[in-house]
């Protein structure tokens, strides 16, 4: 009677809920809540219902129905997935919280202003909520991918604000008025930052178009960033000015200790570079050597779907032989609760809910929830490690730990999962076996399971037709006469007013327990005997499988594997198929399932991205600069960005990931924009007369400050996200390290190799000022041609 409440209760409605179950089915399965016998009721929502809002409702209503209840009847939430989707929103708005602070904090330690560095923390709210605006305007929701987004756009949205005040604050510096320093100073970096935003645009928006499940993934993280963007680039360009001419006094000299710092450094950079741009092609042969070592590097990166995650609860799947009780299977998984028992005494565990006689009477699933993270010392993979140790023990059911992640994969969790295909079941069968035997004899698999058990009872009815006939018994009513005493049968309608009731014939005797008491039926003969079946039928119990898989359109045997810390997804597949290589015939092959396929498309999906995403680069860059040498300058420093994130990952025991994957595409727009901010400059003094080398040189030593801001903006923003705790934490950390320390170390190569690269590269192409010159000495020499025809 409360279930209307239930799905109705607060802002709820009843659209936001797909369904409500109410369980067990008497008879049909057992169900328990930390060892008590219990009614469970589960709620699912909609997909575009609001699981916090859910939630909610349904805890108001729980705590308003608990006083009405009998005094020996408890009610109460055993698991509840928005108790993750809270911790980890909680623990993005402390990082967002620390990297305000810390951008603030490096803005006033490079400027030294505390009305200058005002202006960039004004801009950042106003694009982050812009964001958050747009994402609600386009349908999207709050979740892990558009949290994640929201993190990283905290330090890019500022970007931009920091490179047109500090080039407003460059000219106040040199005598200019506050409005005069804002129009010039913006408009000298006005080309720049629409660049820049173009450029990570361009690298961003490609995620969104990724086909099938990757692009699912990726749609909101992409559009989510790129609005970011967008919106700073926006606000640097019209909010900036406007408040650095209303708010930035007067140029003071200050010779503080950061300043005499900051002088030296730009001495030593200037120095520094002078020497490398005299000997570029040292610099060249050790930036390729660099990347060239970082990709024999890579392939000792482990591969995986997603970093193991702490969701703060552990599924237990636990399956008894074929043909046995339901009773059986509920006292094997009272001793699984038991082995879980002292862990919910220690407060590691808040609630176990069991249900025995899932979908059949063999099966049965545990949910172990978790205390909260900062409640406990361990992390789930450590109590789950522990859990699999215990549950070897149980003998004659086979229980494995399901540990899902945040991307919601159908079949997440279960560690490696392939399906052996072919023609011919009995030989896919014995070759699984196989590979069985031999993923169990290597400790860095779990527990194996093998989805083709022939275990069922089956009872095969022979005939025998010669016999019947002698006996003149019609065969064709045999099948109807076992179903009359199985399951009985419907022989009529009987109609009394406006109402109807079948009429079945059914056994009075007891319910059939021994196929044996089939063999004692009696069936009439043609001259009206009564004959027993056993005359002419013989019974035959075989043991069969319970169910026969096809996969890609072929026979299939699915195998399943756990995995141990040791050993990552991608690795487990390669490893299977290798132990395959000798007994895998022609017809055979493996096809990966479940986290394994979702793997396998990401990374395709993923290379194409990187493809896709520096083509589009490319192309807009080249657009932006009028030239192909200018864009292949801009990006000539990409590959080694994406080599230092590789080392970062290779000295912090990263994987190559969803989430690291995302944060090396990310790192291509960052590495183009900080060379763009390099090579325009350099441009412009082309324009008025200077070389290419003095260009780049006074280019580099005077955009030195606010490529420094923005990097180290940037990279300190991201290090909440390396000391990540919580909810969620693990994708936090690995996007943390590929910004910490794949840009952190990659700026180094911005401020040398972008340079070197324009000088060899430079003067393959004229300056916009010398093409100009070009164009208008060939058309005075045209000029000149035709006027004696005249």
């Amino acid at each position: 009677e409360q279930i209307e409440a239930l799905t109705i209760a607060g802002d709820v409605t009843l659209g936001d809920v797909a369904q409500v179950t109410l369980g067990p089915e008497p008879g049909a399965s057992v169900l328990r809540a930390n060892g008590q016998t219990g009614i469970g009721l589960g709620i699912i929502r909609q997909a575009n219902g609001n699981t916090l809002a859910i939630s909610q409702a349904v805890r108001q209503v729980v705590e308003d129905l608990q006083p009405l209840l009998p005094e020996d009847v408890d009610m109460y939430i055993t698991s509840d997935s928005a108790d993750f989707i809270e911790g980890a929103i909680h623990e993005v708005e402390i990082a967002l919280g620390l990297s305000v602070l810390i951008v603030t904090a490096v803005i006033y330690l490079f400027l030294r202003d505390a009305r200058a560095t005002l202006i960039p923390i004004i801009a950042m709210p106003v694009s982050l909520i812009g964001t958050l605006a747009a994402i609600w305007l386009v349908g999207f929701s709050i979740n892990i991918m558009t949290l994640l987004a929201l993190v990283l756009a905290t330090g890019l949205v500022v970007d931009d604000a920091i490179v047109v005040l500090e080039n407003i604050v460059r000219r106040r510096s040199e005598g200019m008025g506050a409005r005069a320093a804002a129009v010039l100073g913006t408009r000298q970096v006005f080309f720049a930052v629409l660049a820049t935003t173009t450029t990570l645009a361009a690298v961003f928006i490609p995620l969104s178009f990724l086909p099938g499940q990757t692009g699912g993934l990726f749609r909101e993280f992409g559009f989510t960033l790129a609005i970011a963007v967008l919106l700073s680039s926006i606000t640097a360009l019209t909010l900036c000015p406007v408040l650095a001419a209303r708010l930035l006094r007067p140029h003071e000299e200050r010779r503080g200790a950061m300043t005499r710092v900051g002088e030296a450094l730009s001495r030593t950079y200037a120095r520094t570079l002078h020497l490398c741009l005299g000997a570029p092609l040292v610099a060249v042969a050790g930036a390729a050597l660099f990347a060239a070592l970082a990709v024999a590097s890579a392939a000792g990166l482990r591969q995986e779907l997603t970093p193991p995650e702490d969701r703060a609860a552990i599924l237990l799947s636990v399956q008894a032989p074929q043909g046995v009780s339901l009773d059986y299977t509920d006292g094997k998984m009272r001793e699984i609760e038991a082995l879980v028992e002292p862990l919910r005494a220690s407060g590691e565990v808040t609630s176990v809910f069991a249900i025995a006689g899932q979908g059949s009477d063999n099966r049965g699933f545990i949910v172990v929830t978790l205390a909260d993270w900062a409640e406990r010392s361990r992390s789930q993979q450590e109590i789950a490690a522990e859990l699999n140790g215990k549950l070897r023990g149980v003998i004659g059911v086979r229980t494995f730990a399901i540990q899902p992640n945040s991307l919601g994969i159908r079949g997440a969790g279960q560690g490696l999962s392939v399906a052996l295909v072919g023609d011919d079941y009995a030989r896919l069968a014995d070759v699984a076996r196989i590979l069985v035997e031999r993923m169990e004899a290597d400790p860095r698999f779990g527990q194996v399971r093998l989805g083709y058990d022939t275990t069922q009872p089956q009872l095969f009815v022979e005939i025998d037709r010669t016999r019947a006939e002698d006996l003149g018994v019609e065969i064709d009513g045999l099948g109807e006469a076992f179903q009359a005493v199985l399951d009985g049968r419907t022989v009529g309608t009987l109609f009394l007013d406006d109402d109807s009731f079948d009429i079945r014939l059914v056994s009075t005797s007891d319910p059939v327990n021994d196929p044996g008491d089939l063999e004692r039926i009696f069936v009439p003969s043609r001259d009206g005997q009564m004959v027993p079946v056993s005359s002419f039928v013989t019974l035959t119990e075989r043991a069969v499988a319970p169910e026969l898989g096809r996969e890609a359109q072929r026979r299939s045997v699915p195998l399943t594997a756990g995995l141990t810390p040791e050993i990552a997804l991608g690795d487990a597949l390669a490893e299977l198929q290798a132990m395959g290589e000798d007994v895998l015939t022609d017809e055979m092959r493996l096809v990966p399932l479940a986290e394994a396929a979702t793997l396998g498309e990401t990374s395709s999906g993923l290379l194409w991205t990187f493809g896709i995403a520096l083509a589009v680069v490319f192309l807009v860059l080249s657009a932006q600069f009028e030239s192909f040498v200018s864009a292949v300058i801009v990006m000539a420093t990409v590959p080694l960005g994406l080599a230092c994130a590789v080392f970062a990952l290779l000295l912090t025991g990263g994987s190559l990931n969803v989430y690291s994957q995302i944060g090396l595409v990310l790192l291509v727009g960052i590495m183009a924009k900080n060379g763009i901010l390099i090579v325009e400059f350099a441009d412009q003094l082309r324009e008025r007369g200077a070389t290419v080398r003095e260009a780049i040189e006074e280019a580099s030593v005077v955009r030195l400050r606010p490529v420094m801001m923005t990097m180290v903006a940037t990279v300190l923003g991201g290090l909440p996200l390396v000391l990540a705790q919580g909810a969620g934490a693990e994708a936090r950390e690995v996007l943390g390290w590929i910004i910490v320390g794949g840009l952190g170390l990659a700026t180094l190569a911005t401020l040398y190799i972008t340079p070197v690269a324009y000088l060899l590269l430079a003067g393959l192409s004229r300056s916009r000022a010398a093409e100009t010159e070009r164009l208008q000495e060939e058309l005075r020499s045209a000029a000149r041609r035709k006027q004696p025809a005249e």
